[in-house]
């Protein structure tokens, strides 16, 4: 599901784990209580296949790879990944035939999908204007972070979130993925809230909100009439 608006300077994926697009942007406005919209920005919500979900005891998920437990301490299922990097990456390529500067675009999510972004544009796209991670982590041996021991460029700014009381996804492992990412040349902020548990707050996406509008301001579609 997009939100598209006439003459988009800047284009902002969020993808959802375990919903659909449609479902994880209606939550968005329910905490909200309205859109996460932008007159200058084309929201794009994409929906992850349904899959087998080892987690799940192989019960079908919509959820964008697999895992063989929920947990850092284990390996990535890259085969899973990778092919969700592949259809995602066929989705950037059409916004950019489409006018979008390659710079002017923000990968992020909630949960797997903050997960998956981190991949996305950390392996294959390190020229997006950002990446953003809400209740998030990557596994302690990520091709991300082998990835970047070889890296040399200026890699995307992360914004990442995280509730202190998440029982789902531990705040520890949030904290150490984005120490570990620091310690490999990302420019990247942490920002804790207290009492929250794997789930969506308003302050959460108000501050979301802030660093998009920072990561593609509205200043560049004036100065390009």
């Amino acid at each position: 599901m997009c939100v598209c608006w006439n003459k988009p300077v800047g284009i902002h994926f969020v993808l959802p784990t375990s919903d659909t697009g449609q479902g994880v942007r209606a939550w968005i406005k329910q905490v909200l209580s309205q859109d996460l919209a932008f007159q200058h920005i084309k929201v794009i919500y994409p929906t992850a296949p349904a899959r087998p979900y080892t987690p799940m005891k192989g019960a079908l998920s919509t959820v964008w790879f697999d895992r063989y437990k929920i947990s850092n301490d284990c390996p990535e299922h890259i085969e899973t990944i990778d092919s969700m990097c592949k259809l995602l990456t066929e989705l950037i390529n059409e916004e950019i035939k489409n006018g979008i500067q390659k710079d002017r675009i923000l990968l992020g999510g909630f949960s797997m999908g903050g997960c998956m972004a981190m991949h996305l544009a950390y392996r294959y796209h390190q020229d997006v204007a950002g990446v953003f991670a809400l209740s998030s982590f990557l596994n302690k041996t990520s091709l991300i972070y082998q990835a970047l021991r070889k890296n040399e460029s200026i890699l995307p700014e992360l914004f990442q979130c995280h509730g202190t009381v998440d029982e789902l996804v531990l705040y520890s492992w949030g904290e150490e993925t984005n120490k570990t990412l620091k310690s490999l040349g990302v420019t990247a902020s942490f920002l804790s809230f207290p009492n929250l548990y794997h789930e969506l707050k308003k302050d959460e996406l108000e501050e979301l909100r802030t660093w998009i509008l920072k990561k593609l301001p509205e200043e560049i579609m004036k100065t390009n009439k």
